[in-house]
């Protein structure tokens, strides 16, 4: 087949007009990766995607649903990611617009589309093919391809015998209630329950028994590339390459558990140093010393978070916290802590000293029958609740208190406030050695996760944080 080859200066694209008076089909490619990284792409991304909540596998189109419609707020858009194989998938509708964006394996992927009307494919199935375009996309590309509801579509990878998928996609349904949709299935999307393979209708039998007679060669076909000319000896080269190394680069990828990271810098959960504890807080009864260490901070959380929540759970959510969220970075400075001081048989722990009795045995209390404590106490009107945490050492004593207040306005402000007594010279020479990283590192790092904690812990329907 000879070649109109044209040089462009932007992205390559192809525009596919709608036989039946739609909307356009338009690609462009946009880059292309390096060599075999579309094989190794499709791989590691397809491995997160089965670990969606909303994976589904139909129709050789695996997907997601990562984004779903609030119709609440006006918006019926949804998001979803897709993979085709090395098989292919059928060729298929739906009723709503179609944009995504997506990586080509590295054998290149085949795009298919037809816009015959209805009408014409039930009185003539030729038709169909008569309005059948295709679209070869080069390996390990990125690409964005945008079309009209009720265009037939099948994406394919360019040699169906060489093992390498087609693509793996990002796709936005623009209107997830567009089209011509039965009763049934809007019902469902109004549910907000639609998935890919409910919104997607197959060809007819008829026609898909033509189609499989059908010599590929008397398709007309738009090829796209980028950095070589199609079916130059370039482009050959480069393709053969890609899928080689393609091949390798997949197999690597799946030597990797599937996995990945969230962290979250919360604003509404910014720490902030305070000249003492809050006034009429338990730890201005302790440690009634000359000269002892204090520090202490507060986190607000604003009018509208936790309003449900009274502050005896609020407190036992982030005693709970620092139980299970322990920063990794006060972990570590107490491991090596603990290992300085075992010559001198002081106290160890592997939480933070501020909070470390929470691992007490034999406790003169416990808060909320669960959490070791020294004492608590709770406001008459039931706006504040605090408890005093501590342990005695050989060279110091320590007393935190960790409070939670409803304040007027309905906000919510968390305290962590700690007094230290020093009983002899080392501990006055170990306090000043450790009092910097504890005033602006390991209080706030203990206070932070396990607010979050909290809110995670009182606020089911919300998504999971992580924080650092």
């Amino acid at each position: 087949m000879d070649l109109a080859l044209q040089r462009v200066s932007s992205f390559p694209s192809a525009r596919i007009t709608s036989s039946s008076g739609g909307l356009p089909v338009e690609i462009s490619l946009i880059a292309q990766l390096g060599v075999g990284g579309g094989d190794a792409l499709v791989r590691s991304a397809g491995a997160l995607q089965r670990g969606h909540a909303d994976y589904i596998d139909a129709l050789d189109e695996p997907s997601a649903r990562i984004g779903a419609m609030n119709l609440d707020k006006g918006d019926a858009t949804s998001l979803y990611t897709f993979t085709v194989g090395a098989g292919g998938h059928p060729f298929h509708r739906h009723a709503g617009h179609r944009v995504f964006t997506a990586i080509s394996g590295s054998g290149g992927a085949e795009l298919r589309f037809s816009s015959a009307p209805d009408s014409d494919v039930a009185a003539d199935p030729q038709a169909f093919v008569r309005a059948l375009r295709k679209v070869n996309i080069p390996p390990d590309c990125l690409f964005t391809v945008r079309f009209g509801g009720g265009t037939w579509h099948q994406f394919l990878p360019r040699r169906r015998d060489a093992g390498h998928p087609a693509l793996f996609a990002l796709s936005c349904h623009t209107n997830e209630l567009g089209g011509e949709l039965p009763e049934a299935l809007r019902a469902r999307v109004l549910d907000n329950a639609a998935d890919i393979p409910s919104l997607t209708e197959t060809l007819p039998d008829a026609v898909q028994r033509l189609l499989e007679r059908l010599d590929p060669a008397e398709i007309d076909t738009v090829e796209l590339a980028l950095h070589a000319a199609p079916r130059s000896l370039t482009e050959r080269a480069c393709a053969l390459a890609r899928t080689l190394v393609g091949r390798v680069r997949s197999r690597v990828a799946g030597w990797r558990a599937p996995v990945g990271f969230q962290a979250h810098a919360d604003v509404a959960a910014k720490v902030r140093a305070l000249a003492a504890a809050p006034a009429g807080s338990l730890l201005h009864e302790q440690l009634l010393f000359p000269g002892v260490h204090e520090d202490a901070f507060e986190l607000t959380l604003p009018s509208g978070e936790l309003d449900a929540a009274s502050p005896d759970d609020v407190l036992a959510g982030v005693l709970e916290g620092f139980l299970a969220r322990r920063p990794a970075g006060v972990a570590a400075l107490m491991a090596l802590r603990n290992v300085l001081v075992a010559p001198l048989k002081l106290r160890t722990s592997p939480m933070g000293c501020p909070v470390s009795s929470l691992l007490a045995t034999n406790p003169p209390e416990r808060y909320a029958n669960r959490f070791p404590v020294l004492a608590q106490r709770r406001d008459p009107d039931g706006r504040r609740v605090q408890v005093l945490l501590g342990a005695d050492d050989r060279h110091l004593r320590f007393r935190t208190c960790v409070a939670v207040e409803r304040l007027a306005d309905r906000r919510l402000r968390i305290t962590l406030a700690t007094r230290v007594h020093c009983l002899n010279r080392f501990g006055r020479l170990y306090l000043s050695a450790i009092d910097h990283v504890h005033r602006s590192y390991v209080s706030p790092a203990l206070l932070v996760p396990a607010v979050a904690h909290a809110r995670a812990v009182l606020r089911p329907s919300a998504s999971p944080r992580a924080v650092a």
